[in-house]
């Protein structure tokens, strides 16, 4: 082949390649009927879920790198403002926040809002991650960091993640599928071990009891995975406990 016949097929090829180039642009800004379709369907994909996931994940790990010290709160959205307890919540994170402890919540009415509600009245840091749920719009008015998310387990991780400590106050089955996979975390190994405050012994005490009576005397769980769980009625005691374990692990850390 000669020297002409080289240079007429590298001019070839490298059409060729310029022209598939083209062609990729064009492809990804085509908004023909036929491409509008297509995008369409790929958003209800598997793919395409795992896309959002990861931009949850990513979204969250971003806003809350910095909080510092963390105590996630829980308990029933449907808890009204004149019940006591959502006073003692409220209560609660105004004495965290004002030791410089980050409250995270759900976001949501009830008692996520008593806890946004003391956290952010003491000047403190005052997390919601939401979650996309029918009853349940946007994150209540005392929420300074707000995150919003699809998925429960992303929403989950950000609870286990940042926090140093759990407050359960009374709630339904959110709460209790809270506690429950925070207790396994920590009974595990994939949690450090941290503080997991019940608030409310009338309301707690019966799960307890049957704990013991059933969980324990079967063989289910062993003794000190009950030794996780602190019940108490005082807000000033779980505070206080809380506040503890922060400045405990803070100063074995600074000695390493």
């Amino acid at each position: 082949m000669s020297s002409t016949d080289d240079d007429a097929a590298a001019k070839a090829s490298a059409g060729r390649n310029r022209q598939g180039r083209n062609n990729e642009d064009r492809a990804l800004l085509s908004w023909s009927p036929e491409a509008r379709a297509e995008a369409a369907a790929f958003t209800h994909t598997d793919q395409w879920r795992v896309l959002r996931i990861v931009s949850e994940f990513v979204e969250g790990f971003d806003s809350l790198a910095d909080i510092g010290p963390s105590v996630s709160i829980f308990g029933s959205a449907r808890t009204a403002h004149d019940d006591p307890v959502y006073v003692q919540a409220d209560r609660v994170a105004e004495l965290l926040a004002g030791a410089g402890v980050t409250v995270i919540t759900g976001g949501g009415p009830g008692i996520m809002e008593a806890a946004n509600k003391g956290a952010a009245g003491a000047g403190g840091l005052s997390v919601g991650v939401g979650i996309d749920l029918p009853f349940e719009q946007g994150v209540n008015q005392y929420v300074t960091l707000p995150l919003q998310f699809r998925y429960f387990f992303v929403r989950k991780t950000m609870f286990a993640k940042y926090a140093n400590g759990f407050v359960f106050f009374p709630g339904g089955f959110g709460t209790l599928d809270e506690m429950f996979e925070i207790l396994t975390l920590i009974q595990t190994g994939k949690l450090d071990p941290m503080p997991v405050i019940l608030f409310g012994s009338d309301y707690w005490r019966g799960l307890l009891d049957w704990a013991r009576g059933t969980l324990l005397a079967g063989g289910k769980v062993s003794p000190g995975d009950l030794d996780l769980l602190t019940l108490t009625d005082d807000p000033e005691h779980a505070a206080t406990i809380l506040i503890s374990a922060i400045r405990e692990a803070n100063a074995d850390t600074t000695e390493r």
